[in-house]
Order: C-alpha cells, then sequence, then structure tokens
C-alpha cells in the first residue's frame, strides 16, 4: 500500500487533534502516513520531506502546527503538491497558528482550514483527489448524502418534541 496522503505535525502533542483526519482517511480507505517535523527543530527534515513528495505518490500533504506555525508554509515552500494546513489551538486560543498559516506570501498558498478542524482538513484532502478520482468521487457523494440524511432525522425527530408553545 502506498500513501497518497501525508499527515505532518510539529510534534506528536498535535496527535491528539491530527487523529480526526487520520480517522477519517481511514473511514474512505485513503493510504496515508503521519510524520513528526519541525520547521524550527527539523529544517533540513521538512524541506527533504516537502521536495520528494511529489515523487513518492503523495497528492495531499496536511499539515498541522501551533504558535508560529511555519510548518505548512515551509512545506509548501518546497512543493508542488497542495498542502492544507490545520491551526493548533497551542496558545492565544489558536489565533496566532491561523493567522500564521492563512497569511502566507504571493505563489506559496496553503489551503487552511479552521482551528483544530483537522476532520474537515482531511475531506478537503479527499475533495481534492476526487477530482481526478471517480469511485473516490461516488463515496465522497454517498458521505455528503449521509450528513443530508442526518439533519432530515434531525429534523423529524424535532418534530415529536413537545413545548406548549412550540408551533411545529
Amino acid at each position: 500500500m502506498k500513501a497518497r496522503v501525508s499527515i505532518i505535525m510539529g510534534s506528536t502533542s498535535d496527535l491528539k487533534v491530527m487523529e480526526k483526519a487520520a480517522q477519517t482517511l481511514d473511514d474512505f480507505e485513503i493510504p496515508f502516513e503521519i510524520h513528526a517535523l519541525s520547521a524550527h527543530r527539523t529544517p533540513k527534515e521538512v524541506e527533504e520531506f516537502a521536495s520528494g513528495a511529489a515523487d513518492r505518490g503523495i497528492e495531499v500533504i496536511i499539515a498541522a502546527a501551533g504558535m508560529a506555525a511555519h510548518l505548512p508554509g515551509v512545506i509548501a515552500a518546497s512543493t508542488t503538491v497542495p498542502v492544507i494546513g490545520v491551526p493548533i489551538n497551542a496558545t492565544l486560543d489558536g489565533m496566532d497558528a491561523l493567522l500564521a498559516i492563512v497569511q502566507m506570501p504571493p505563489g506559496i498558498p496553503v489551503a487552511t482550514v479552521g482551528i483544530n478542524a483537522a476532520m474537515n482538513a482531511a475531506l478537503l484532502a479527499i475533495q481534492m483527489m476526487a477530482t481526478g478520482d471517480k469511485e473516490l468521487a461516488k463515496r465522497f457523494a454517498d458521505y455528503k448524502q449521509g450528513l443530508k440524511q442526518k439533519i432530515v432525522k434531525a429534523n423529524a425527530e424535532l418534530k415529536e418534541v413537545k413545548f406548549r408553545f412550540k408551533t411545529n
């Protein structure tokens, strides 16, 4: 099995958040790899990883970082593979990481999801890959239909909730 997605985090302390991305990819049966790399502590390894990602068959990189959050941008600077940044709430309610990831200079885009939104990062990676993979596109469409059905069911259940002045 060959990884299609890389999940990269600045430290294993981010795993608690990034497990949601891993579980989502696993649920969709998409092979992935997980690494801890630091833009500040292992810059050479980050550059080697990023510059070789496409040659290894990686289609999307999900990179998580907190505080200064340089990891997603450093990876994006060294690869042509799309990078999705996940800001981690480590300090300042994650706003420092969010701004560090989303405010990239021209020519170095990093798609950015919400703070600690690892599941959305995986779903975005799946959507990106699905543009060239009809089977994956079908599974993603089925997933979206399942989300719709959850709301339909919730509304049916809400109709049964009784209050004196409730009108529906």
